[in-house]
């Protein structure tokens, strides 16, 4: 049975590792074009062919998401090569693990062009060919620290909080346009990102695999905001909209921030 999704192009940026790979590897399955962004060139070029040992079409280009003319490059690529863009999958993302005050502006200036405007380099490039064909879909890899953040996770929530406020906006904005966006919100994940951080039995990591299928499900169902793993965040997220002293509480009570396994403070993971 041919699948609904079958010969659609999808971009997915950080799709050499994390999120983005498990992503790649799953829409390969369903015979969909491929354009496969990230910075590291000879880990994507694996991605690549993964994906084209599963039958897709695949374009890898490495890139920078926090690059815009390279982000307007890859789109252009892609619609040169397949004819259109139908998905993008914006999955590129970097953690700084460091405590508010020991933060600079300069830090929090670089995580927001990873986290935030990498998101909507790759939305605003997209989003005019969308729009003319009346038919397209947003997703962007946000986190559930966007709705409860977690210390010291200052800067990457901040920024996971801007894409949550843009996509909630966006997505009312593009009502009866023919173009859906979604949001999909991790908790924890097993990803690269969070290497050396050692987390409560009841904040394990899910593995990528499991969040590519519920962005591959927010496709087919034209979801609008995902949360996955369920129940555990989302009732973190509910005792916080409650009482956000209680989700302090609850952030403690379960130590959900982590231990840092070494003396580096800082984890960084940019799938671009």
């Amino acid at each position: 049975m041919r699948s609904a999704l079958q010969g659609k192009t999808a971009i997915i940026t950080g799709a050499s590792s994390g999120i983005g790979k498990a992503t790649a590897l799953l829409m390969a399955r369903e015979k969909m074009n491929l354009v496969l962004a990230a910075r590291r060139a000879g880990e994507l070029n694996e991605v690549r062919r993964e994906t084209e040992a599963r039958g897709s079409r695949v374009l890898a280009c490495p890139a920078d998401v926090t690059d815009a003319e390279q982000v307007q490059a890859l789109v252009e690529k892609a619609v040169s090569l397949f004819g259109r863009v139908d998905i993008v999958v914006c999955s590129a993302g970097q953690l700084l693990r460091r405590p508010a005050v020991d933060l600079t502006i300069g830090d929090f200036r670089h995580i927001m062009e990873v986290n935030f405007y990498g998101s909507l380099n790759l939305i605003y490039a997209a989003l005019p060919g969308m729009l003319e064909r009346r038919s397209g879909h947003i997703i962007v890899v946000s986190s559930v620290d966007g709705k409860k953040g977690l210390p010291p996770d200052t800067a990457y929530v901040a920024s996971k909080c801007a894409v949550n406020g843009f996509m909630d906006v966006l997505r009312q904005e593009l009502r009866g346009t023919g173009v859906h966006a979604c949001t999909i919100l991790p908790g924890r994940v097993d990803t690269p990102m969070v290497k050396g951080i050692r987390f409560p039995l009841g904040s394990r990591g899910i593995p990528g695999d499991r969040v590519a299928r519920s962005i591959v499900r927010a496709i087919r169902k034209r979801r609008t905001e995902v949360v996955v793993p369920y129940i555990g965040p989302k009732t973190l997220i509910v005792a916080n909209s409650f009482s956000p002293r209680l989700g302090d509480w609850l952030v403690r009570l379960f130590k959900l921030e982590g231990v840092e396994e070494g003396s580096d403070m800082s984890h960084n993971d940019i799938g671009v």
